[in-house]
């Protein structure tokens, strides 16, 4: 059974997409505090996903997210989610510890957390807003992972747009600064479109997803949003307050509209 939109959000769902955004969210949130595409059951990665882009707008869930979180932890086996479920659990005010002490004993002795480059960076974004240190070890392995293009995959190889705005996150957090920075944003543009969009290889076409990633990097670097990026998102709204994965499909738009609304908000990851 699904809870009702909390009242203070539908008394703005009107004319900005971050509120009825954020109210199309707090409508697709279950009793037992999780969140869930239409039709489907609750999952922890996705709630962490809607805590993230709910407290990105200033909003929070209803307090049963929190148990939630906590009585799903043991399903998290990866880096990457248990990482994400650190910053979910964190921007709610909720002790992450428990997942951050598993995560920590994913540290490799190469300086990776876990196999992985996106798990590695999703975790030092972890680390940070749980307090605990970054590796140097941890960042030289990311450096030492940058093509020669400048971006970064999921797993060594072929360079992405995600994986290169996430790591860009996770660089700048542990404050990196300088040529490798300057080299993934310059990597980043290679997959802007006319559209103002950006896609998530080349070739592929403009999504919300690569765009509102896109966006964070630059922000989390301390430059604007790329041009035509914020409005490309903009234009990919819904009347129900959803975003279109892109302007051909409608797929998962609990979890699109999550990571839309803190490009829209300009926070990049950690949330602060």
């Amino acid at each position: 059974m699904r809870l009702a939109a909390l009242a203070a959000a539908t008394a703005v769902v009107a004319a900005s997409p971050t509120p009825s955004g954020l109210g199309f969210l707090q409508a697709h949130q279950l009793e037992s505090g999780g969140f869930a595409e239409a039709g489907n059951p609750a999952y922890p990665q996705l709630t962490a996903w809607a805590v993230l882009g709910l407290r990105a707008t200033g909003a929070s869930p209803n307090g049963a997210t929190g148990r939630y979180l906590v009585q799903h932890e043991p399903e998290l086996t990866s880096a990457a989610a248990l990482a994400l479920v650190v910053l979910a659990e964190n921007a709610i005010g909720q002790n992450p510890d428990r997942p951050l002490g598993r995560l920590r004993a994913l540290e490799r002795p190469s300086g990776s957390v876990g196999r992985l480059i996106n798990g590695t960076a999703w975790s030092v974004l972890a680390f940070r807003v749980g307090g605990a240190p970054i590796q140097p070890r941890t960042i030289r392995w990311l450096l030492a992972r940058q093509t020669r293009a400048g971006g970064w995959g999921w797993t060594p190889g072929a360079a992405d747009s995600n994986d290169t705005a996430t790591v860009v996150e996770a660089l700048r957090a542990a404050r990196v600064t300088g040529r490798p920075i300057r080299r993934a944003l310059l990597f980043l543009l290679r997959f802007r479109n006319p559209d103002g969009g950006f896609e998530l290889t080349l070739g592929r076409g403009s999504d919300a997803q690569s765009t509102a990633w896109a966006i964070q990097a630059f922000l989390a670097a301390g430059k604007p949003p790329p041009r035509g990026a914020l409005a490309y998102l903009k234009r990919l709204q819904r009347p129900d307050g959803s975003f279109r994965y892109s302007t051909r499909y409608t797929t998962t738009p609990v979890w699109v509209t999550a990571q839309v609304l803190p490009a829209l908000a300009r926070k990049p990851f950690p949330l602060r």
